[in-house]
This record gives C-alpha cells, sequence and structure tokens, in this order.
C-alpha cells in the first residue's frame, strides 16, 4: 500500500473539494508529495488531522480557517416545493444522492449524501440546504465505492455522446 494510499484511507471521503484538489485521493497524494499540508480538511476535523499527523509523524496543526471550519454533520435537504427539477444539482453530487428527473421535484437520499454541499452552487432557485444530520453518516469505504462508481458513469456517459456526435458527423459526412 503506498502512502497516498494509507492517507486516502483516513480521509472521510466526502469529495467536498473544500481541501482545495478535486477530491480525497487528489489531496492525499499532495500531502504524500509534502505539497500540501494535513490541514485542510474540514470533515474530517481535529480527529482526521490528529490521524494523519500520527501517520507521517507530524506535529497536529489546527483546521486550517480557509478551507472552513469543522462542525456537525450535515446533509442536504431540497424544498420540494421550490424545486423546478432543473437537473443542475444532479452531475455535481459526488455520490449519486440526488434522485430526480428533468421538470420533475428532486429528493435527496440523506443515508447516502456525505454533506459536501457541491450541490448548492447550481440550484438557480436556491431551494437546497444543509441541515444537521439525522441519519448515520456513510462510511469513507462506502462514500469512496458510491464516488467511483459516480466517476465511471460519468465516463461512460461522455463516453457515449462522443460516440453519437462522431456517428452523427459520419453519417452527415457521408449523405
Amino acid at each position: 500500500m503506498s502512502l497516498a494510499d494509507e492517507i486516502d484511507a483516513l480521509l472521510p471521503q466526502t469529495q467536498c473539494t473544500r481541501c482545495g484538489y478535486d477530491g480525497c485521493r487528489p489531496y492525499s497524494e499532495a500531502i504524500a508529495s509534502g505539497e500540501a499540508p494535513l490541514n485542510q480538511c474540514p470533515p474530517g476535523g481535529t480527529a482526521t488531522i490528529a490521524a494523519l499527523a500520527r501517520l507521517l509523524n507530524r506535529d497536529i496543526l489546527a483546521l486550517n480557517p480557509d478551507n472552513g471550519v469543522e462542525g456537525p454533520a450535515l446533509v442536504a435537504l431540497i424544498d420540494e416545493a421550490r424545486c423546478i427539477g432543473c437537473v443542475k444539482c444532479l452531475p455535481p453530487c459526488p455520490v449519486d444522492a440526488i434522485v430526480g428527473a428533468r421538470r420533475q421535484t428532486h429528493t435527496v437520499i440523506a443515508e447516502l449524501c456525505t454533506g459536501c454541499e457541491l450541490c448548492i452552487a447550481p440550484c438557480p432557485v436556491d431551494c437546497i440546504t444543509m441541515t444537521a444530520r439525522a441519519v448515520e453518516e456513510p462510511g469513507p469505504e462506502d462514500n469512496r465505492a458510491r464516488y467511483h462508481a459516480h466517476v465511471a458513469r460519468s465516463l461512460r456517459r461522455a463516453e457515449n455522446q462522443a460516440a453519437l456526435l462522431a456517428a452523427r458527423k459520419q453519417a452527415a459526412t457521408t449523405s
């Protein structure tokens, strides 16, 4: 197991990007290479910083306030009466915890939501808020598996769209 793997195993796998990296794995690689400090993960907070410090034999640092603050576990909540079904919240959800279809009300599967807050900014009607988690938080292993499944689905979708566009272009040039 590489050092980046060991670091990644200690991170909460929310994929929130608050650390300044595109997810937990890029952040773990940056820590392993000495490019990033170990105190940039608000969801992991003090406990994760302490675990990383032990692993790396470094001093425990306070959470960098530039990356956010440590707080209670949160979950996204969609005000379904205000949701317009625009689907802009679906792609940024790193674990596909939001379900819905175009022009249909969306909802969050609270048991799957990592509390990353990535769905808030793209919502044009501000119907998504964060609330204290009432259900048990998903574990890092589950979050990681759902994230990898999300990435794989996104890649397949992009490949399928590219193939469809290429076929249409080919059909247009041969007609």
